[in-house]
């Protein structure tokens, strides 16, 4: 007969404990579209130049649950003439429980705007095609390597303005 190892850990042994980590809501919070050259515009020839934009913000709605609003605004211009911009607030509501700070922080980062994303996507692509033009496909965006990247520039930031800060004192 083999013995039961009986040694658990306390968040094994407490299932709400475990960090958890649910999508709550889903929703379109702002869009808009101009196209301020239509109709001359459809006219032009030449190789449409796209320009995209993304922003993030977080919002504690209540201890467990965070509102990330994730902005996309895309500009198109034809031989320098403004064809069309489309902009897309695309949010979602989350709810986090037993997650240390540095992985609360990190999932907000990276996978809250990796979840919101093709919502957003899509959004984009419907009001370009609605706006009569050619469709759009944005392709995808690694929010991990974005935030990594924001990660070490906030390091050297602080790493500098610490030596500044120990330059000035001597």
């Amino acid at each position: 007969m083999t013995e039961e190892n009986k040694t658990a850990t306390p968040q094994a042994a407490n299932p709400e404990n475990m960090p958890t980590l649910v999508l709550q809501k889903v929703y379109t919070k702002d869009a808009s579209f101009e196209a301020p050259n239509a109709p001359d515009v459809f006219n032009e020839k030449g190789q449409p130049e796209i320009k995209m934009n993304l922003n993030q913000k977080v919002k504690e709605l209540a201890p467990d649950a965070y509102e990330v609003l994730l902005t996309i605004t895309v500009t198109c211009e034809v031989n320098g003439k403004n064809a069309y911009l489309a902009e897309v607030q695309q949010a979602g509501i989350f709810g986090m429980k037993n997650l240390d700070d540095r992985a609360k922080h990190q999932t907000l980062g990276t996978y809250c705007p990796n979840t919101l994303f093709p919502f957003a996507r899509q959004a984009v692509t419907e009001l370009v095609l609605n706006g009569g033009f050619q469709p759009l496909l944005l392709q995808p965006v690694n929010f991990d390597q974005l935030y990594f990247q924001q990660m070490q520039q906030a390091q050297a930031q602080a790493q500098a303005q610490s030596e500044a800060d120990n330059s000035t004192k001597q």
